[in-house]
């Protein structure tokens, strides 16, 4: 049973769906005006991963992740760039598939735009007028809070402490200064749409409200995003939501991932400290980022720094090692009858259940709250009982039997499964990029330098570039499959 942990209910519980064997979720996606950051990337990457494992479960998954394509931050950067709103937020969309692709992000079967919804907004905010927890001013409809009673349950704020510190705007006579904009009056030059209440666009809250409802309906399995969005957004998504259809939970499970760091300080464009994923991606192998990502449980901070990146890089090589291991001497194996498993005996018998005994760890942790850095752990165990296994096989000599296959083939289907279909740390971009690209090219060509030297028992030529090498931190492995290598 996986189990999640709700910030709802501050506690962890079983997943419950709405219908068996589905899950519904949605993920708020970015606001369009820039190239997105690491911070950014993280829950990106998160609920990619919480998706694949759902799937890996069994569960078919309907995964809606929206883009917010008219705000003020579109309309301030469109101005400064000479672009008009919606060809900046195009353009930055395009941009954000570029970066989601290179991290092994899979698409959604929905990525709603809020400009394409324009209807469903308009009529939902009508319908909250219509039940008595909005009202129009100016050509503005604000979300009346205390006609809604339970505001504050997600983010646990009480109403009376959250006026008692809220700042009342000048020159308004809103009833109160906690109520918030479900539609905005149109400014000069500014995008707008017609509506009953006059020119003007949806505010922001009001948006993933109306396309969650739209794709998923009320009721839906989870809702999920970074910490810094439980209030005020989905607090407000929870009353406008509720106050819509008069029905509740809007959502079953709310899912929030914690925070990137730097220096102990949230990373965001607001105070500068940012790091845009494309040029860590300069720096750094898809793969590496994605793995970095998920080295922390997703509900705990992780603090940012190149260091911690090559640490990331470093441990995913060893992974990476193990397995080209395993799939080396099962290049000269036999086909596997899967059959022979059942026939297994001797070290093959104690292998194939470290193996298994493996996967139910695995799953145990990512039943656990989608505990990536247990399973993580997980995969470093086993790959040094398969590396020892390996070596055993590689000392004995001669051709695979075929249960040495079916053990082989047990370690690459778990590397498959977990590294590949789940975390997605081995595919999200196996060729690397930038600068670490050109280097491992390099790499490559001298070793077929070397190779051709051994072939020509120019020993002393070979030795040299094995030793160069070594000394730049770059260590050989001569294998029955060829040269391998690895960083020290």
């Amino acid at each position: 049973m996986v189990k999640l942990y709700n910030t709802l209910t501050r506690t962890k519980e079983d997943l419950t769906t709405r219908e068996p064997g589905k899950v519904h979720m949605y993920v708020c996606g970015p606001t369009t005006y820039n190239y997105i950051h690491l911070g950014n990337a993280r829950p990106i990457v998160v609920f990619d991963v919480i998706r694949r494992y759902l799937e890996y479960r069994g569960y078919q998954v309907v995964y809606v992740q929206n883009f917010t394509d008219v705000d003020d931050k579109i309309i301030n950067r469109a101005k400064e760039e000479g672009e008009t709103p919606a060809q900046l937020a195009l353009k930055y969309i395009d941009e954000y598939f570029k970066d989601a692709d290179a991290l092994g992000v899979r698409r959604a079967n929905y990525h709603p735009r809020v400009t394409e919804h324009m209807d469903e907004i308009i009529e939902m905010v009508s319908t909250i007028i219509d039940n008595g927890h909005a009202y129009e001013l100016d050509g503005s409809v604000y979300f009346d809070v205390r006609s809604f009673p339970s505001y504050g349950k997600l983010s646990r704020r009480d109403l009376d402490d959250l006026r008692s510190g809220a700042r009342v705007e000048v020159d308004t006579s809103k009833k109160d200064p906690l109520d918030f904009a479900l539609w905005k009056a149109a400014k000069p030059t500014e995008p707008a749409w017609e509506s009953p209440w006059g020119l003007g666009r949806p505010g922001w809250h009001i948006e993933c409200s109306a396309m969650s409802l739209k794709y998923l309906f009320n009721g839906f399995d989870i809702h999920g995003g970074g910490f810094d969005l439980i209030f005020p957004h989905h607090e407000n998504e929870i009353a406008q939501a509720e106050a819509y259809s008069n029905q509740q939970p809007f959502v079953k499970h709310w899912l929030h991932n914690g925070f990137i760091t730097v220096n102990q300080e949230k990373m965001s464009k607001s105070l500068g400290n940012f790091f845009l994923v494309r040029e860590i991606l300069d720096k750094f192998c898809s793969d590496v980022v994605r793995f970095y990502l998920l080295s922390t449980h997703y509900r705990s901070p992780l603090d940012f720094d190149d260091e911690k990146l090559e640490m990331s890089a470093r441990g995913l090589e060893r992974l990476k090692t193990a397995r080209d291991g395993v799939r080396e001497l099962l290049a000269d194996g036999k086909d596997v009858d899967p059959r022979e498993i059942e026939a297994l005996s001797g070290n093959e018998l104690a292998m194939y259940k470290l193996v298994e005994q493996a996967r139910g760890k695995f799953t145990e942790a990512m039943d656990d709250d989608f505990n990536t850095a247990l399973a993580i752990a997980v995969l470093f165990e086993i790959s040094k009982d398969i590396n020892k296994y390996r070596d055993g096989l590689i000392k004995e000599g001669g051709s695979l039997t075929a249960q040495q296959s079916s053990v082989l083939s047990a370690c690459d289907k778990l590397y498959n499964d977990f590294g590949v279909d789940v975390l997605g740390i081995f595919d999200a971009n196996e060729k690397a990029v930038g600068d670490e690209g050109m280097v491992q090219d390099l790499i490559e060509l001298l070793i077929e330098v070397r190779q051709q030297a051994r072939a020509k028992k120019d020993w002393a030529a070979a030795d040299l570039i094995r030793d160069q090498l070594a000394d730049k931190g770059i260590n050989l492995e001569d294998t029955p499959q060829g040269c391998r290598w690895k960083w020290a």
